[in-house]
């Protein structure tokens, strides 16, 4: 058994800050250390966003791309109307994570840095080398890159048979649907619009926002059926949409997608968030075909009726109960959702006793994520916001363009507390984000964030200080199943204490969290019990381990070495 353990000498990042205390409990910090990291993106932006093609954009991915155990990061980047018709490219950029509080720019030599007009990104092992790949959804279709193993990526898109895929891809999420071995592939598609025959800037009453020119969508615009691609284990992807049931009806303005055990046992079913329509809940029967209940479920529009402009989605099980809640970003005016997971596919809308929605009225949420932010045992909810419309700036529209994120603390009890003005400036400070991922960046057991903002350069928060609480982290290697272990779940029991997670591709908005699964321990110094259900249906269990370690858990072998040395972490 190999593990890495966070009690070593603190990286010289950032001072630890002062611990800020409420009545309660005392809480980490959230440090921007963007500019300690080198990382030196910057989203490209029109300034005037007249098209809703400049404004949806902004997805990043937390891949570690060369098998050392530490993360590294890939941005999206997107031109501008006039950039594209001038024949100009973005550059999206891939960060090698160093070890040592700091990242470098690899895009160059791994060859990841034009893919397309992008949106977002996803990680998945196509071709079951151990190796994780990384997909890209372009207005414009996809682009599949494969991880060579030795630093670079070759674009398979056409051998695969992904180059048909032509339209606005947003969402993306790989999934072993029919339980076979091999990650399926669902990507959902936006608006239908051509760049060539964008409808104008405030030319309708679609394109106005309280009064004031606004660009143009997605309502009044139409939208664009989603794709199902089936993996064939050889290298290549069918397009079995039709033949599933899974096809839209009618078309949508699919934004993110995630496949996942909503009902526990089984095959994985498909969550959509449609943006301006009802969500699609595509329950699966294991025989390859799907059955849309979203509006059965409760899942599919709020709970006085209303559609909603529905952008990030967080899956997390914040009550104990063994299964995924559904909590989802929107549009302002309306309230970032959260559906309670009560069993047996149904759901409720709890959005405001839990105590969410009244404070994301005012804002337009993206990114999101359900994490464990203190360690405490129970996960916490965050949200980044920005709104779409730089015209709001004017002051005629009452909102501002650059909003700030929120962070709720769950109370352990159902409700969550707003804490974002507790946990230092860097959260709340105003920007105009989009996606967002989670992920143990420095290996010292603290969950950070990374957040690709649309205006400039991204945000990476630090969680230092806070009480010192445990935690345990696992990376799961199916054999029989998908290489990645895609949608294998994990029960942790540490006494009284019992959580549930799994690994999922996509989520939060058209981004990518780390695919190693972290659970906070609170007091709690080991793990008693820790049960695998892979996706091939097999069902591990491994007792008796140590808190403050990562272990990885090979199908059929339980706990191994890592498959690669490990360096020490940086504190």
């Amino acid at each position: 058994m190999v593990a890495t353990s966070s009690q070593q000498t603190p990286a010289a990042v950032d001072s630890t800050p002062n611990v800020v205390t409420t009545t309660d409990l005392p809480l980490p910090q959230l440090v921007d250390i963007t500019a300690s990291t080198g990382i030196q993106f910057d989203h490209l932006s029109s300034p005037e966003q007249k098209y809703i093609v400049e404004s949806m954009s902004g997805g990043v991915a937390l891949i570690d791309y060369d098998r050392d155990g530490w993360p590294d990061i890939y941005f999206t980047n997107a031109q501008s109307v006039e950039m594209a018709l001038a024949g100009k490219k973005s550059r999206s950029a891939l960060y090698h994570n160093n070890h040592d509080g700091t990242f470098t720019d690899v895009t160059d030599k791994a060859g990841v840095g034009y893919p397309c007009w992008a949106m977002g990104a996803v990680v998945g092992d196509y071709n079951n080398d151990g190796w994780p790949d990384l997909l890209v959804t372009c207005f414009g279709g996809v682009v599949l890159y494969r991880n060579n193993g030795d630093g670079t990526f070759t674009d398979v898109t056409k051998q695969a048979g992904l180059s048909n895929d032509s339209g606005w891809a947003a969402g993306a999420s790989f999934g072993d649907y029919d339980g076979d071995g091999w990650p399926d592939l669902f990507v959902s598609h936006y608006v239908n619009v051509n760049l060539n025959d964008l409808p104008a800037f405030g030319s309708s009453p679609t394109c106005k926002f309280r009064g004031i020119a606004v660009q143009c969508g997605p309502r009044g615009l139409k939208g664009s059926p989603s794709t199902l691609y089936h993996n064939n284990g050889d290298g290549t992807f069918s397009d079995v949409t039709k033949k599933s049931g899974i096809a839209d009806a009618p078309d949508s303005f699919g934004l993110t997608a995630v496949w996942s055990h909503f009902d526990q046992g089984g095959p994985v079913d498909l969550f959509l968030a449609n943006d301006a329509g009802r969500n699609y809940l595509y329950k699966n029967d294991g025989a390859g075909h799907f059955t849309e209940m979203g509006l059965i479920a409760g899942v599919a529009v709020s709970q006085d009726g209303n559609e909603q402009a529905n952008m990030g989605v967080a899956l997390g099980d914040y009550l104990h109960t063994g299964r995924p809640s559904i909590a989802i970003s929107h549009f302002s005016d309306e309230y970032a959702v959260l559906y309670q997971n009560l069993g047996d596919l149904t759901f409720s809308d709890v959005s405001y006793p839990a105590g969410i929605a009244a404070n994301t009225t005012h804002y337009v949420g993206w990114g999101d994520g359900f994490f464990d932010f203190d360690n405490d045992g129970w996960v916490d909810l965050f949200i980044v916001n920005g709104h779409v419309y730089p015209q709001v700036d004017t002051g005629e529209a009452g909102a501002r363009y650059r909003e700030p994120g929120l962070l709720f603390l769950n109370q352990h009890n159902g409700k969550f507390k707003e804490i974002d003005k507790l946990v230092g400036p860097a959260l709340a400070t105003p920007r105009v984000s989009r996606g967002a991922a989670v992920g143990d960046l420095f290996n010292d057991g603290h969950l950070d964030i990374v957040i690709e903002n649309l205006q400039g350069e991204p945000t990476i928060l630090r969680s230092q200080g806070g009480p010192l609480n445990h935690w345990i982290g696992f990376e799961l290697v199916g054999t029989k199943s998908n290489r990645l272990a895609l949608n294998a779940r994990v029960k942790v029991t540490a006494g009284d204490l019992v959580q549930t997670d799994e690994v999922r591709s996509g989520g939060s908005y058209l981004s990518q969290s780390d695919l190693r699964l972290h659970f906070g321990l609170g007091a709690k110094t080991h793990v008693d019990k820790v049960e695998v259900s892979w996706p091939s249906g097999k069902v591990e269990t491994i007792t008796d381990l140590a808190a403050d370690h990562s272990y990885e858990i090979k199908e059929g072998q339980g706990i191994v070495p890592f498959e690669k040395s490990r360096p020490i972490p940086i504190r």
